[in-house]
């Protein structure tokens, strides 16, 4: 099993009913942001609130439409694919935790990656009884995104590689090892963010979804040739238009935008890469209905993308944040998602909230969820829970919000 950064997924496969088995630090997970408390100003945890940035409302120039402009906001999500420069050092610090966890599942990783051209630096704290090769497993990690030529940015087989790892601290260990699993200490103090809502088959935000689902299309698109001229780097974003229901649920409309930058070779020109990333991209990604004649596309807007991955821009473990959870959506720990084994309770911790957000939400309790939960280095049980329904708890089974809590 690979090791993925995110803590929900694109897919309808990740969105099933029910109770949902927690996740464990081999699974994935996925976040999104606001304020300190997670609720905009002048709301209250406990009333309908529209997402951060709502207030941001669209204007009748911006959609041509004067009264949904008064009655909707834009919000924006945005993805990028597997090969982006900080989301290649995710994949390379996780690539190194599943090398380790395979031959010894007691292993303690905290592992951190940045790479610019010509070079993957690998730094960071690993106690294992395993023989790792680290250096094979950092260049087969980039020769797997796609580097395999200097000219796209890197290349696996001549980039210089540097390993600068040392072992676990004895003072963290002594206070997370214990003799029982549920025992287990906290890798580290941390708080973390749960976040659920019923747009999607997958329990997360549409804006997040389609982000997502276009990012892995560019990666799909490339690797089984159908676009010859396509290069690992690429990014995506799309902009929904959202109308609050009568409960004050945010429900999506439209596709307001979409913009997609894709790395490109020399030769292919810019009507062609428009051409091919509306046909083999976006279409193939985003359901017609939520497309209309006022939907905006920007394919490579730049004009010029020959020049990426690393080369281009250095990239660093953990910088994919609001890729990795929730597009923006409800509230974000801090702490990175890759590079680290299940005692690192930033990861962990922000999968077991994802899923009790989800399986609220999943079985009818509300129709929007964030969870936070708070943990304290060396201790086994989170300090507090923390349970936010956007007003929309719908009491069952005589339960209200603060019963969730109890619950949970």
């Amino acid at each position: 099993m690979s090791t993925t950064a995110s803590v929900g997924t694109a897919s309808a496969e990740g969105g099933g009913g029910g109770d949902v088995a927690p996740p464990s630090a081999t699974a994935s997970a996925d976040t999104p942001m606001t304020g300190a408390d997670g609720v905009p100003e002048g709301t209250s945890p406990d009333k309908p609130a529209s997402p951060p940035g709502a207030v941001a409302t669209t204007t009748a120039a911006s959609t041509g439409k004067d009264a949904a402009s008064a009655a909707t906001f834009l919000f924006a999500s945005e993805s990028v694919t597997e090969s982006h420069p900080d989301k290649l050092c995710d994949v390379i610090s996780d690539a190194i935790v599943d090398a380790c966890l395979t031959l010894d599942p007691a292993s303690r990783i905290a592992c951190e990656t940045v790479c610019k051209t010509g070079v993957v630096i690998v730094l960071g704290e690993i106690t294992t009884s395993a023989s790792i090769n680290y250096e094979q497993v950092i260049r087969d990690a980039v020769r797997d995104a796609g580097y395999d030529d200097p000219a796209k940015g890197l290349d696996y087989k001549t980039c210089n590689v540097i390993v600068a790892l040392e072992e676990q601290s004895p003072d963290i260990a002594q206070s997370v090892d214990a003799a029982k699993v549920e025992d287990i200490g906290a890798g580290d103090s941390c708080i973390v963010f749960g976040y659920a809502c019923e747009e999607t088959p997958e329990f997360m935000p549409l804006s997040h979804v389609l982000a997502t689902k276009l990012s892995a299309r560019l990666a799909e698109v490339r690797k089984d040739g159908t676009l010859d001229w396509i290069r690992p780097d690429g990014k995506t974003q799309v902009t929904l238009e959202y109308a609050n229901n009568e409960s004050g649920v945010p429900v999506p409309k439209r596709v307001h935008s979409i913009v997609i930058s894709a790395q490109h070779s020399e030769e292919v020109s810019n009507d062609k890469i428009a051409a091919d990333l509306m046909e083999h991209v976006v279409k193939p990604v985003v359901p017609s209905q939520y497309l209309d004649e006022s939907t905006l596309y920007h394919m490579n807007p730049s004009g010029r993308f020959v020049i990426g991955g690393p080369h281009s821009d250095a990239g660093l473990t953990g910088r994919k944040s609001n890729v990795d959870t929730y597009g923006g959506w409800g509230s974000y720990g801090g702490g990175a998602l890759s590079g680290k084994d299940a005692t690192k309770t930033d990861r962990s911790g922000a999968y077991a909230a994802r899923w009790v957000a989800k399986s609220l939400v999943a079985n009818g309790y509300c129709a929007r969820c964030k969870v936070q939960l708070s943990y304290a280095i060396g201790l086994s049980h989170p300090m507090s829970v923390y349970i936010c329904t956007y007003g929309t708890c719908t009491n069952k089974n005589g339960m209200a919000e603060r019963d969730l809590v109890k619950m949970v």
